[in-house]
């Protein structure tokens, strides 16, 4: 019998893998010395992970974040896709460590963000992680439009793949990208891939204008996403962007790929460093 399969139900070991977390952790003999501590609810996580498959950056790929937090010190950081909140802990952690001031973090799935709200809590960090329950383009309207940030200074994009370029897009539109400040960190860049997204970010400024006489952008480019990713969302309003976005193609990108030793998949670290006239 498969090993995804549990022999004592014939059920798949992944179904309901996020609630099965919660009660594993909460029931665990080490979630009392777990709570307050950031870094023992990580290691908790990952060792259900060795069990069941996690949607989650990782200790490697997260690594390289951290030090960036570290670096750049934001008062505000913004993640898009929360799903347990392992990379909220551990980012938000980092954030409030570099002395920031507050770590959204936006998910679409109530559920999800339910659980990684109690696991958040156990780490000790409700008070400084904020999640924004729905889609990400909307809260992110949402957060520019009430004043709460207005602009970029750390945001990891790590949701619906075939959304990352429209979401960076609409900050670009908002304002919120701004030069010499903004730092943008996309996870899944090989796996599962996403070369529309690669392909923005490492274009020239002319490349961008050029793209841009097309209109603004309506749809997701879902083009070298492989079909399973693309069909995470079932509804039409689900599969395009909540607005017509066009960017602002004059800002200037440095890109540059971090694929950890011995990891198959890497992350793409985008930082704005100017505006073309």
């Amino acid at each position: 019998m498969p090993t995804n399969i549990d022999p004592n139900t014939g059920l798949s070991r992944e179904e309901g893998r996020e609630l099965k977390l919660l009660h594993w952790i909460y029931e665990h003999p080490e979630r009392d010395a777990a709570e307050g501590n950031p870094q023992k609810v990580l290691h908790l996580i990952e060792e259900f992970g060795k069990s069941y498959h996690l949607m989650i950056v990782g200790h490697d790929k997260g690594q390289h974040i951290t030090d960036l937090i570290a670096e750049r010190k934001p008062q505000v950081m913004i993640e898009l896709g929360c799903y347990v909140g392992y990379s909220a802990i551990l980012f938000g952690d980092a954030v409030r460590r570099a002395g920031g001031k507050r770590f959204y973090s936006l998910e679409k799935n109530p559920e999800f963000a339910a659980i990684a709200n109690m696991l958040i809590e156990l780490a000790g960090l409700r008070d400084f992680v904020h999640i924004l329950v729905g889609r990400s383009d909307e809260s992110l309207h949402k957060l520019y439009t009430s004043g709460k940030v207005t602009q970029v200074e750390l945001l990891f994009i790590d949701h619906y793949k075939p959304a990352y370029t429209a979401d960076l897009m609409l900050c670009e539109q908002l304002g919120m990208i701004v030069p010499n400040v903004s730092v943008v960190v996309a996870d899944n860049v090989l796996f599962p891939g996403n070369p529309p997204y690669l392909e923005y970010v490492r274009s020239s400024v002319e490349k961008k204008r050029e793209a841009a006489k097309a209109g603004p952008v309506r749809s997701y480019n879902k083009d070298g996403i492989p079909q399973r990713t693309v069909n995470s969302y079932h509804t039409p309003e689900e599969s395009r962007p909540l607005f017509e976005v066009t960017g602002n193609p004059n800002l200037q990108y440095e890109s540059r790929m971090i694929q950890p030793e011995g990891h198959r998949d890497a992350i793409e670290v985008t930082r704005c460093v100017g505006i073309a006239e």
